[in-house]
């Protein structure tokens, strides 16, 4: 399996006065105005240095569509049309004309340039212009090979959001899911990964088993997932870059949803058997399994708080399905949910103050999130059906998958990916090669 390609990032322009940039976006509000910004063309820094391969590659045009299509699916960004700039790429990122730029009605402006270095490496210039204030607000050198130029503009694309709304990125990063070929009757599942935008999509399994509800480390480029071997489930460890594959272990009964702990130490999950199920915990290194409920009732997907001192699961020990949060060592259980219908999949937000759940309520799917302690529901979206909200690494954006209606014994029915910011603004659909479901949001990968 192909590894990683690691990228250099170099400061190269260093921040005196960062408190005096004029332009900001408060992303705090729901339904805001997008943030007018013009994205330039990269130039190529002594074309003659560029061999004809790379250079049929377009990459000055490539980098700047991938921050484009990062920037405008964020919801937060307008980008200005490229036919009304009035100055050249170059210009523009030697000296611009900040007075060119307002004219179009521009707040902010990126600019680039291309180059191979001594080492045959490709560096990639970048620069964020502030038009109000006419004054250059950050500036980044990467190091990298060609190959790994849609990387590049990722990086990029989360140093400009971070800029400019003070928060981390999530565009350098990647989605694990379940890709579903074939009939209702008939099902094929295989994992696969792709870059958070859908691109570089790629297939991790083959298909000959059943996959299920892959989940990342957050601190390392490997997944837990459940699959089926000769009819009995199984919980495996893949690692992305090695393409290693291990069993977690064989329990007893059925297994739902394994989880890593938020320092990847452990994986936490479900057993059924006898027609009850519990949540269980077990060191990765010992392999220790440690029972952390124990109720004549169905306890079923886990996940860690942030700081991985809680767990939120969802239960039915009240008669119904809520969602229900305790300390990670299993004590003081404590329901939440009291809405009316019935939660399922809580998933605690990255920044430890939301869970986002499904919910369903008078035969419509809901997606929605609530604060650690129950108080301030939102209910973000509804369709026929939809669940497992995943949340992005800054905790600002989650994605779940979303079945349309079929026909008669379920024809016609698909499944896809789709993302929607916390605000419940800018719903986007995911495209991929296949029917989509379970998906799962990495941690940033330039981390």
């Amino acid at each position: 399996m192909k590894k990683i390609i690691f990228i250099t990032v170099s400061l190269f322009f260093f921040l005196i006065q960062q408190s005096f940039a004029v332009v900001k976006i408060d992303i705090t509000r729901g339904n805001l105005e997008p943030l007018p910004i013009a994205v330039s063309n990269f130039y190529l820094d002594n074309p003659a240095q560029f061999s004809p391969e790379l250079k049929k590659l377009k990459l000055d045009e490539k980098i700047s569509a991938v921050i484009k299509n990062n920037l405008t699916r964020s919801g937060l960004f307008n980008i200005i049309d490229p036919k009304s700039y009035i100055q050249s790429p170059k210009i523009a990122h030697l000296k611009p004309r900040f007075e060119d730029w307002a004219l179009i009605k521009s707040q902010v402006m990126v600019s680039g340039k291309l180059l191979i270095d001594s080492k045959k490496r490709l560096r990639v210039e970048f620069r964020l212009w502030d038009v109000v204030a006419a004054k250059e607000i950050e500036g980044l050198a990467l190091f990298a090979t060609p190959e790994s130029w849609r990387r590049i503009a990722h990086i990029i694309s989360d140093k400009i959001y971070e800029r400019l709304t003070g928060e981390s990125g999530y565009f350098d990063t990647r989605i694990i899911y379940v890709a579903e070929t074939g009939s209702k009757e008939q099902r094929v599942k295989r994992l696969a990964i792709m870059d958070q935008d859908g691109s570089n999509n790629k297939y991790l399994t083959l298909g000959n088993e059943l996959v299920l509800t892959p989940r990342f480390n957050p601190t390392a480029q490997i997944i837990t997932y459940m699959s089926y071997f000769k009819n009995l489930p199984r919980v495996y460890m893949l690692n992305i870059e090695t393409g290693i594959q291990e069993v977690v272990g064989d329990f007893p009964g059925m297994t739902f949803a394994p989880r890593f702990s938020p320092d990847g130490s452990k994986i936490i999950m479900s057993f059924a058997k006898d027609g009850n199920s519990d949540i269980y915990s077990m060191d990765i290194k010992s392999r220790i399994v440690e029972q952390l409920t124990s109720h004549p009732s169905i306890d079923t997907s886990p996940s860690y708080s942030a700081d991985g001192k809680f767990i939120t699961f969802n239960s039915d020990r009240s008669g119904a399905q809520q969602i229900y949060v305790m300390k990670s060592d299993g004590s003081q259980v404590k329901r939440i949910s009291f809405g009316e219908g019935l939660y399922g999949t809580p998933v605690w937000s990255p920044r430890g103050d939301l869970i986002a759940f499904t919910k369903i309520f008078k035969g419509k799917f809901y997606i929605g999130v609530m604060r650690s302690d129950g108080s301030g529901e939102r209910l973000l979206t509804e369709n026929f059906y939809q669940e497992a909200p995943s949340w992005s690494p800054n905790g600002r954006v989650l994605i779940f998958y979303r079945e349309t209606a079929g026909g008669k014994g379920g024809a016609g029915a698909s499944s896809a990916l789709w993302s929607i910011d916390l605000t419940g603004y800018n719903e986007k659909k995911i495209n991929t090669p296949t029917d989509a479901s379970d998906p799962a949001w990495s941690g940033l990968l330039s981390k």
